[in-house]
């Protein structure tokens, strides 16, 4: 019985992690691995772009990453080596 429980617990973890391409990570994640599961790289107008963190890598992950909150609420993983978030790394850096 403690075998189908398990079995539909990992089920349930795979599922949920499977649409989560370019989507950063619920924030309780932050200290225990990668936020970013995978990256957006087309460019998006900085109108509709709120705000954006960069995370180092460190520890936790070896990555660094780029993460971009819009205007609507959600939370997009840029790809820091696109020309164009490069360009706003440097803007957010020489602040």
């Amino acid at each position: 019985m403690m075998g189908k429980a398990a079995t539909a617990v990992l089920t349930l973890l795979l599922i949920s992690t499977l649409g989560a391409e370019g989507n950063a990570l619920p924030r309780s994640a932050i200290e225990l691995r990668c936020q970013c599961l995978g990256t957006h790289s087309k460019f998006i107008h900085p109108k509709f772009i709120q705000n954006v963190n960069l995370i180092p890598s460190g520890p936790h992950c070896k990555n660094v990453e780029v993460i971009a909150t819009l205007t609507d609420g959600r939370e997009v993983c840029l790809e820091p080596t696109a020309p164009w978030v490069k360009l706003i790394i440097k803007a957010i850096l020489d602040k």
